[in-house]
């Protein structure tokens, strides 16, 4: 098995989203987002005093990193952030177990990234399209078609140059 199967694409792995130190920009931004969609799924007078809290805090990790996480998007758990600078991602993406974002990262309309999908700085995924599981998608690639499992793709457009499986 390759090394880089070792990370699941169905199981998300919490863990990856731990804060790790004070500014720990991106696992806080994420910590935001959650608690927002966990609040709002309670309910309530609590939960909707809670979520606009969350919102808040989410606003300001927002502004701090520049990036821009919708509070309503799909994002599944495991998702890392490790230089949460300059991300943009529609609210019509959705994000699959264990991702990786690096900086500068555009995710642009309707894209779908499945499970554990790792996408290099710089790069522009212009959807509608989808990309398959353990992908990577090289830095400052523009992927403006699907991606399939396993691929490699880097360039402009984007093409497949290797695989992962």
């Amino acid at each position: 098995m390759a090394q880089d199967q070792k990370v699941s694409a169905d199981v998300a792995d919490m863990s990856r989203e731990d804060i790790t130190g004070f500014w720990d920009a991106g696992p806080k931004l994420l910590r935001a987002y959650r608690r927002y969609q966990t609040a709002k799924a309670r309910g309530g007078v609590a939960g909707a005093l809670s979520a606009k809290f969350w919102a808040v805090v989410h606003r300001f990790w927002s502004v701090m990193t520049q990036s821009e996480l919708h509070l309503n998007m799909q994002i599944e758990g495991g998702l890392r952030l490790p230089h949460p600078t300059g991300i943009i991602v529609h609210p019509n993406a959705v994000i699959g177990p264990n991702c990786q974002l690096m900086h500068q990262v555009t995710l642009a309309g309707a894209v779908t990234l499945g499970g554990h999908v790792d996408v290099g700085a710089g790069a522009k995924l212009i959807g509608p399209l989808t990309v398959g599981d353990h992908a990577e998608i090289g830095a400052n690639a523009v992927v403006t078609k699907d991606v399939p499992a396993g691929a490699v793709v880097a360039g402009v457009p984007a093409k497949v140059i290797g695989s992962r499986l």
